[in-house]
């Protein structure tokens, strides 16, 4: 049976709402389109503005209501619940994801599904044991009477969890796990181009865990106008977003308003750093990383600082290189670059590219629809493997993330330049450096305005690892102690007591 096809029969449909899977209160359904071939998968329920109020207002009860939020024993038993059920489905979301995402398989046995879910629920769930819910502060008090004072860490309310298309299930589970696991209600707005792996979840929940009715809900949509009711409504507390900066600001603006808290996981225009003391053998592969999944991620390094004295020939070599990426079927163990995830970013790429020459630009290879593809992705959003050079930062396309399997490489004579040029963005998610020498990479790690850094391959990806940005990249943290107590408020009290004798 084609994995289309089959992925379908197995799909959930349906959202969850209060404990319930329902359909939208209209019937209406929104087309799961595949991003490889163009056909309709299926469908999803399209919730509507009534839709929306019902779950938040699950939520909002949910929290304000029931014990989730004082209960640990409860939240730990259902994480632990959750773990086991969606470890049973594994492989069933694991072709679900190829199917709707467009990652190649290989994705899914690393960052697309297998590292979250080996990690993304035992982390938080283990913190509910081990973290200092409550801490007592010495002294205080005055006039003979003494205070006894206590820093109480407390649940946030009701999380609002918007997550994206390119890793869906990785993101959903690095948001739920924590926000769960400190006690929060959650409503998860998946994106509306990859919504199976977050309703899969949703019916996990209601069939296989102890999640009290309202807990999480899981809400689909392609309307703006419902989605951005988590942005205003006030019985939202917390927003927990990963998307475009552009979105984000939106969703700051009118988050404003009720004065929610936010979590921004943004966009990001990162540097690979090649130093003059760089082994050259090390160039090529970093430069290919930017297209695994059609440099669909956030932390792509997608800038390349090469020093002048190897950048003639990294370039000749990058560019051979990106004419042997295997681009192709997804469901293909070899494929390397899948589809794009709608035509419409295709569109936005290719645009990009275009605008690039028009900035005077030279495509060393690339710049256009891949070639070459087998009849049944002719419908598909496939990008060639594109190397930009011939521009200095300034241009648009070295300042603007593209989202696709798109690399701008550009010569630098010294590290103080490397350095300046790496900080000549609006964005400051992630970055990497190439030195034989580990004092130097670690030195300019230190000196590069980026949440996270790696020296000489050094990986900073896990559960326990604070992972966000700086400037246009974001606010706040996911993953770690930090991205636990995004979804924690702290609490002053003090009790006073007379001193006796």
């Amino acid at each position: 049976m084609e994995l289309g096809r089959r992925v379908a029969l197995r799909a959930e449909h349906r959202m969850l709402i209060d404990g319930s899977l329902v359909t939208a209160s209209d019937g209406a359904e929104i087309d799961n389109v595949s991003p490889a071939t163009g056909a309709v998968l299926g469908a999803v329920a399209a919730a509507g503005g009534q839709d929306m109020d019902a779950a938040i207002g699950a939520a909002r009860r949910a929290f304000d209501a029931g014990d989730w939020s004082t209960n640990r024993a409860l939240r730990k038993r259902c994480l632990e619940q959750l773990q086991s059920a969606l470890e049973a489905e594994k492989e069933l979301l694991r072709e679900e994801l190829v199917a709707e995402v467009g990652c190649p398989v290989m994705t899914t046995q690393s960052a697309q599904l297998d590292w979250p879910l080996t990690e993304s629920l035992r982390y938080p769930s283990h913190l509910i044991d081990d973290f200092t819910w409550e801490r007592v502060l010495d002294g205080g008090g005055l006039f003979g009477e003494r205070n006894v004072r206590m820093v109480v860490k407390e649940p946030a309310g009701v999380v609002a969890a918007i997550t994206p298309s390119n890793f869906p299930i990785e993101v959903i589970l690095n948001k739920l796990g924590p926000a769960l696991a400190a006690g929060n209600t959650v409503v998860l707005k998946p994106d509306p181009h990859t919504p199976w792996n977050a309703t899969r979840l949703g019916r996990l929940v209601a069939e296989h865990t102890d999640i009290p009715p309202g807990v999480v809900n899981v809400i689909t949509t392609g309307s703006n106008e419902v989605a951005a009711q988590l942005g205003i409504d006030p019985r939202i507390d917390l927003v927990s977003f990963t998307g475009s900066t552009a979105v984000g600001k939106a969703l700051m603006r009118t988050g404003a308003e009720t004065m929610k808290r936010m979590f921004l996981e943004l966009g990001g225009k990162s540097v690979a750093i090649v130093l003059d003391d760089a082994n050259p053998a090390a160039i090529v592969p970093t430069a290919v990383g930017v297209c695994v999944h059609a440099g669909q991620a956030c932390a792509a390094t997608s800038r390349m600082l090469v020093h002048r004295s190897l950048y003639d020939q990294a370039v000749s070599d990058i560019t051979e290189a990106y004419q042997y990426v295997p681009v192709g079927d997804p469901v293909d163990p070899g494929t390397l670059v899948g589809p794009v995830i709608s035509a419409a970013q295709q569109d936005r790429v290719l645009t990009a590219i275009e605008g690039a020459r028009r900035d005077g630009a030279e495509i060393t290879t690339g710049g256009g629809p891949a070639q070459g593809l087998p009849a049944h992705l002719a419908g598909g959003h496939f990008v060639a493997p594109t190397v930009v050079v011939g521009i200095d930062n300034s241009a648009d396309i070295a300042q603007h993330e593209v989202f696709g399997p798109v690399l701008v490489v550009l010569p630098f004579d010294d590290d103080d330049e490397a350095v300046r040029i790496a900080n000549d963005s609006a964005f400051g998610l992630a970055g990497a450096v190439m030195s034989r020498s580990a004092e130097r990479g670690m030195a300019i790690a230190r000196r590069v305005r980026t949440g996270s850094f790696g020296v000489n391959g050094g990986m900073f990806y896990g559960a326990d690892a604070p992972f966000g940005g700086y400037k246009s990249s974001g606010i706040g943290r996911q993953c770690g102690i930090e991205g636990f107590e995004q979804y924690l408020e702290t609490k002053t009290i003090a009790r006073r007591e007379r001193r006796r004798g």
